[in-house]
């Protein structure tokens, strides 16, 4: 009698332990789906993303996985991203060396579209030369909404870059920019003259004054300009028209909430309608 009731006991002890196990356990095939889903992403993010925007991603998509659980996952798969972090060398405070104040003065978040424009210009190698690339990116949403490139560094390079701007250029309040005289000079203080927009220009040698025209085209050497080899310019062109578009509408921003830069504005305009 004894010996029945011990094994009774024991047989619904070890019931209970096996429906707990049960409970606690993820059914396989939803282990499953997880790995191909971030392969996805990844990929679908032209391998840049890390696993914090995966993990967002996954979860606009239904599953919750953690950060630790989507870098084994990325390492499992030999899914290494091309994005790295920024680093700028410190700096000690110097004059501004121009008559023009730096207007900004580092307040790199506006609340309202075209309230403040950066610029700058970078280079990439086209076929064993030096070419150049500027952009001219919004604060409001970190948009790209003026690009240009060329074989010289130089004023006719930031004229069309104005040139390709798809809104009225009066609806811009401040043009941000550093010393260069790119952008310093008759023909672009002409095109700010007439459109009324005001200048601002940082301090000389200080990439901190134009921290996010910096920072962008740090995002465009690591996830575009440094994995191709360019034959010509109008490649480049090209294909980077093609990853403007990608950058503006889909590649998601951990200053934006996790959005885009055209779903931020989208999100941000509704609110004040």
């Amino acid at each position: 009698m004894l010996i029945n009731t011990v094994y009774q006991q024991c047989v619904k002890s070890y019931k209970s332990l096996e429906v707990l196990i049960t409970m606690n356990q993820k059914p396989k095939n939803l282990q499953m789906k997880k790995t191909p889903k971030v392969a996805e992403i990844f990929k679908a993010s032209r391998n840049n993303y890390g696993t914090r925007k995966i993990k967002v991603e996954l979860k606009k998509a239904g599953y919750i996985v953690s950060r630790r659980k989507i870098g084994r996952i990325m390492k499992q798969n030999g899914l290494v991203s091309n994005y790295t972090v920024a680093q700028y060398k410190p700096h000690v405070d110097k004059c501004n060396e121009s008559k023009i104040a730096n207007e900004l003065n580092r307040e790199f978040n506006t609340d309202e579209p075209y309230a403040a424009v950066v610029s700058d210009l970078t280079y990439v190698r086209v076929n064993k030369r030096w070419n150049y690339v500027c952009f001219l990116v919004d604060l409001f949403n970190r948009e790209i909404i003026g690009y240009s490139v060329g074989p010289n560094k130089d004023t006719p390079l930031v004229y069309r870059a104005f040139a390709r701007v798809k809104t009225r250029l009066d609806d811009i309040t401040l043009f941000h920019t550093d010393l260069g005289n790119e952008f310093k000079n008759k023909i672009i203080d002409e095109v700010l003259d007439t459109f009324k927009i005001k200048r601002s220009l940082g301090m000389k040698g200080c990439p901190y004054d134009n921290a996010v025209a910096e920072a962008t085209f740090k995002i465009f050497k690591t996830e575009f300009a440094n994995n191709y080899h360019f034959e010509s310019l109008e490649q480049l062109e090209i294909m980077l028209a093609d990853y403007v578009n990608w950058f503006n509408n889909i590649r998601i921003h951990g200053a934006l909430e996790y959005l885009s830069p055209k779903e931020y504005k989208l999100h941000n305009l509704k609110k004040t309608v």
